[in-house]
């Protein structure tokens, strides 16, 4: 008999920890002549709109989620071409309400999260909608220095206000879903959050909350999508070097990729040439014995080949034994290379100096030599 009485409190227990997949949002709005409200599913790809209701005689509207998701996921409220964004997950019975403008006044019962993304998206909305001001002033012209020196003060006291309060509310609400929503927030004319080196870190901070708080969100592997292409962006970029110069990246007769950029801080002579035209064997002698004499002391040839047939060019290369970078990528006369130094003829060369600029074209024999011993 107690083995039975407990069954059943075990089962009822069971049953009532079940969440149901449905949400209801409910509410009322006033103020404006619009009469339909619309319920819409943002996913990181495409908005869907799920449900829709005309508004009662004094402003009500109820609205559904047949099938959410078990952690928060974004929504928009659509009224008046106005957009309320919440945070729904199973189980939600949420009340939103406004009078007026509704992105401005309105508010949130019934989810912790939604509330919390009123808290930031209001104060952050009323930001955007300062600084556009602020632009449209400056736009409209017929300013005195002094009126667009005070704009402009104006603009970036505002601009950095708003950039603390969002650096700060993603800081103190990392384990929510909210803080999501603000990563992805960005204020007119901004590609970044912050500065783009340092991004990765809030990335990376509410990343890690969100993991310990809902590991199941399906926002963890956009995040960690994006903090794996901040990061490697992040480390090409600290090996790249501050060149002056057209940037060339061809594979050597291994397949090996070499950069022409990886030279920096050498003397280099860029030099072009095709194998297959032969007027160039003579010049490679030459060339041959400055580079013997000049090599040990930071000097390097970086060789692009103008050519389609590869086993042309590697002959080509074994048979003058040449010693230096010498790369290619078979397209010929469709090479980018060619437009992107203007060669008109082959072959021709550009030295380059030791803090990456160009500063001589086409010279050979005693000319080059010359030059060579001066930026060494």
């Amino acid at each position: 008999m107690n083995r039975i009485i407990f069954t059943a409190i075990a089962l009822i227990v069971a049953l009532s920890s079940c969440q149901s997949p449905k949400v209801s949002v409910s509410g009322r709005f006033v103020g404006s002549d619009a009469d339909m409200v619309y319920l819409e599913y943002a996913s990181a790809l495409e908005q869907t709109i799920i449900d829709s209701v005309k508004l009662g005689e004094e402003g009500n509207f109820a609205l559904k989620v047949e099938n959410a998701t078990v952690t928060p996921s974004l929504y928009y409220v659509i009224y008046n071409n106005e957009r309320i964004p919440l945070l729904l997950m199973q189980g939600d019975n949420v009340k939103v309400s406004a009078a007026g403008n509704i992105v401005r006044n309105y508010k949130i019962e019934g989810s912790e999260e939604s509330e919390l993304l009123r808290e930031f998206h209001q104060e952050y909305v009323s930001g955007v909608v300062k600084l556009r001001g602020i632009i449209s002033k400056i736009a409209a012209g017929n300013l005195s220095e002094q009126e667009q020196k005070s704009l402009t003060e104006e603009y970036t006291k505002n601009y950095l206000e708003i950039k603390r309060k969002q650096m700060n509310f993603i800081v103190s609400h990392k384990e929510n879903i909210a803080a999501v929503y603000a990563l992805h927030q960005r204020l007119p004319n901004d590609s970044y959050l912050f500065n783009g080196d340092s991004d990765v870190v809030y990335y990376r901070t509410v990343a890690e909350a969100i993991e310990s708080k809902y590991p199941e969100s399906h926002y963890l592997p956009i995040l960690r999508s994006q903090i794996a292409r901040m990061t490697a962006q992040s480390s090409l970029l600290s090996q790249a070097k501050q060149v002056n110069f057209p940037e060339i990246k061809m594979p050597n007769m291994y397949g090996q990729e070499i950069a022409l950029s990886s030279l920096s801080g050498k003397v280099i002579l860029l030099h072009f040439w095709s194998a297959a035209i032969g007027n160039g064997n003579a010049v490679n002698a030459d060339l041959k014995d400055i580079y013997n004499r000049y090599k040990e002391q930071g000097f390097e040839i970086y060789q692009v080949a103008i050519d389609t047939s590869k086993s042309t060019w590697i002959n080509a290369i074994q048979e003058q034994q040449l010693p230096w970078i010498s790369v290619s990528d078979m397209k010929g006369e469709a090479s980018t290379s060619l437009g992107e130094y203007n060669v008109q003829r082959l072959p021709a060369n550009f030295l380059i100096d030791r803090e990456g600029n160009i500063v001589a074209k086409d010279i050979t024999g005693d000319k080059l030599e010359s030059e060579i011993k001066k930026l060494i």
